[in-house]
């Protein structure tokens, strides 16, 4: 039996609802790299079963802390859990996250479902090795049409794993058509961004109806998740981002829900918003939506620069009355943080904002109490007064 023991800092951390011990916790070990693992405290005193890295510094990934038996019965019933809490979603969407990695205590595994369409992502060595163990689950429990791994997270580099995408089930078309919240999107599960689309702003992008109007700016719209959704309100949508594919992609989204006030432009985001203030344009409604400014905690100075001038420049350009719905999807960049950073920007902008709702990742994305890290995207909506 693999057993691993750890020291009182790693053992409370797990006791106060942490998931995660670290590598400078770990005092003994009898196990090798992707076993599943008994933990206990230096004396001995069981603490749950974990599993285990030698190349991470998240050596321990905590899925249960009680001493039962784990065999795949025990990972059947835990993924029959997950796909019980997304009812909600599927009466939805026909995509959506099934399973959450740590916040559905299977740690570093992602499934989500593109219209019975499945993608993987094993992202430590222990989900690696129980890899065909979880295809066999999903195709004896949902008979899905096809199962795609999507193991190309740069994360698996740091647990010595290569990254790889690769048909694991049935077959896939080059594209397929989601449906989200009435609205149509193209995708490709085997190159489109993360596993195929941004599933976490799902709801983000719905609720964005009710508060966008008259003239609209979607900036960093990738697919145009929010342009497409703003459309249903506003009187036109001018929707920018860098790559030159993505915009074409939005374009061929527009068409197929045939949406024709959405004008699509291939651009910088930064410099487009400093040519808009030169040339006094104004808009009612203003969608920033930035990749990830910061992916570690030593990035976060500069991160908190980006987002300051993204956030100040598009101050600038709205109207009194204007609707502000300003995303980020850095953990390290936290809500308080930003905050600051919102008001700082008003500040310079001479402007005065209401919060008027503050909203978060997707509810098939939930956040487990105890792990900060699981809370990752934050989604403000602000009118300018």
């Amino acid at each position: 039996m693999s057993k691993i023991s750890v020291n009182k800092k790693g053992a409370k951390r797990v006791r106060g609802g942490h998931l995660w011990i670290y590598k400078s916790d770990l005092v003994r070990i009898e196990a090798e790299g992707g076993n599943i693992v008994t933990v206990v405290d230096e004396g001995n005193n069981f603490i749950g079963k974990a599993f285990y890295s030698d190349k991470s510094e998240i050596s321990l990934r905590i899925f249960t802390t009680k001493n039962e038996e784990v065999d795949k019965d025990f990972w059947r019933k835990a993924i029959l859990i997950a796909k019980n809490r997304r009812q909600k979603s599927k009466d939805q969407t026909n995509a959506y996250r099934l399973i959450n990695s740590e916040a559905d205590l299977i740690p570093s595994l992602i499934v989500d479902d593109y219209a019975n369409n499945f993608v993987i992502q094993t992202l430590s060595q222990a989900t690696e090795k129980l890899k065909q163990i979880f295809v066999e689950i999903l195709v004896e429990e949902f008979q899905p049409k096809s199962i795609i791994e999507r193991n190309d997270a740069k994360v698996r580099l740091l647990e010595n794993l290569e990254q790889v995408n690769s048909v694991l089930y049935g077959e896939v078309k080059e594209e397929i058509t989601i449906e989200q919240d009435g609205v149509q999107l193209y995708i490709s599960l085997l190159d489109g961004q993360k596993t195929g689309s941004f599933l976490d702003q799902r709801e983000n992008h719905f609720i964005s109806r009710s508060y966008g109007f008259g003239r609209a700016l979607d900036c960093f719209t990738f697919n145009g998740g929010f342009a497409l959704n703003l459309a249903k309100n506003c009187d036109s949508v001018l929707a920018v981002d860098i790559s030159d594919e993505a915009i074409k992609q939005a374009k061929r989204n527009a068409e197929l829900n045939n949406i024709s006030n959405v004008e699509f432009r291939s651009a910088n985001v930064f410099d487009a918003l400093r040519d808009f203030e030169k040339s006094g344009e104004k808009f009612d409604t203003i969608v920033l939506d930035p990749p990830a400014f910061v992916k570690n905690r030593a990035a976060l100075k500069g991160a908190i620069r980006g987002y300051k001038e993204i956030n100040l420049r598009a101050l600038k350009l709205l109207n009194k009355g204007g609707i502000l719905i300003t995303c980020s999807c850095s953990y390290h960049f936290t809500e308080e943080i930003f905050l600051q950073v919102l008001q700082e920007a008003a500040n310079n902008a001479h402007k005065r904002l209401h919060l008027i709702e503050k909203r978060m990742q997707a509810s098939d994305h939930p956040i487990l109490l105890g792990m900060p890290e699981s809370y990752y995207l934050k989604c403000f909506i602000l009118r300018v007064v």
